[in-house]
């Protein structure tokens, strides 16, 4: 008599998908250029020459192998200052997402751990925050202690970090009875021992998909700001700054307008995307 053995098929982990693929390729090639290019490039993205002002790109009549993307209305290098922009825009937007997820993470951790009177403390400073809009702040700080990077930064840092907090509370609200925390606090481990190793690293897939939609969201408002003249301050170079400079020669030399818009609405588009291919990768699993 022969036995039978059953054998289970494992799952299948789950993977990003195509689309998620080529997108987290653009982002990386996108990013990756902006640190790479300049140190290929010959131009530097502040150097001013006004005989070669208003220059065509390339592939226009006018255009030359020497400015690629062509030059703005001071005679400088588009493409220089395009990857300069691509830089900062990213680091602030990855700055400003960092910051807000540490911000909101930790009130979030707290309230949903503790509730009680730290929880409706906490729930009122979130109700708080929504009811801010971010751009109309971002403006009057902005407006009142003047353009800087630091204080963009700082300002869509202390902006951006109710998303955190709203879904680090409900999460550990629902952890906090979990049977592994149960069996935590019977070792005697402190409330901060339970909080950092074993609620923290449950919420660090969601955090991160929420980091995607933070820095998305800064780099837009920076952009916002720095078209307005309140962001960024010139020369250093800025997405929405470019837009913002390249505006007046909209009718006669629409790739000053075009061109960072069209690099600004992949930017964005791309980390958007690449934080949805991780949310279905953490609903899959």
């Amino acid at each position: 008599m022969t036995m039978q053995i059953e054998t289970r098929a494992k799952p299948a982990k789950p993977t990003v998908s195509s689309e998620g693929k080529i997108f987290l390729f653009i982002l990386l090639l996108v990013v990756a250029t902006s640190f790479i290019g300049p140190l290929l490039l010959h131009s530097d993205p502040y150097t001013q020459n006004l005989l070669a002002r208003l220059q065509e790109p390339v592939w226009s009549d006018g255009g030359t192998w020497s400015h690629l993307l062509g030059t703005d209305q001071l005679g400088r290098d588009v493409l220089a200052r395009l990857l300069y922009g691509i830089r900062v825009s990213a680091l602030i937007g990855i700055t400003a997402a960092m910051m807000g997820g540490v911000i909101g993470t930790a009130l979030g951790l707290t309230a949903g751990y503790f509730g009680g009177t730290t929880d409706r403390i906490i729930s009122f400073f979130i109700t708080a925050r929504l009811s801010l809009p971010i751009i109309l702040v971002a403006l009057a700080v902005v407006a009142l202690f003047g353009a800087s990077m630091t204080l963009m930064v700082l300002v869509l840092g202390l902006l951006l970090w109710d998303r955190y907090a709203l879904v680090a509370r409900a999460v550990t609200a629902g952890l906090r009875q979990a049977e592994f925390v149960t069996a935590s606090r019977i070792q005697g481990c402190s409330h901060l021992q339970i909080m950092w190793h074993d609620i923290l690293p449950n919420l660090f897939g969601t955090i991160v998909i929420i980091g995607t939609i933070e820095a998305a969201m800064a780099i837009t408002l920076e952009a916002s700001l720095s078209f307005l003249g309140l962001g960024v301050p010139p020369p250093i170079p800025s997405l929405g700054l470019m837009i913002a400079e390249g505006k007046e020669h909209l009718l006669f030399q629409p790739s000053l307008v075009v061109i960072p818009s069209v690099v600004l609405f992949l930017l964005v588009l791309c980390v958007n995307r690449c934080g949805e291919a991780l949310r279905a990768i953490q609903a899959k699993d």
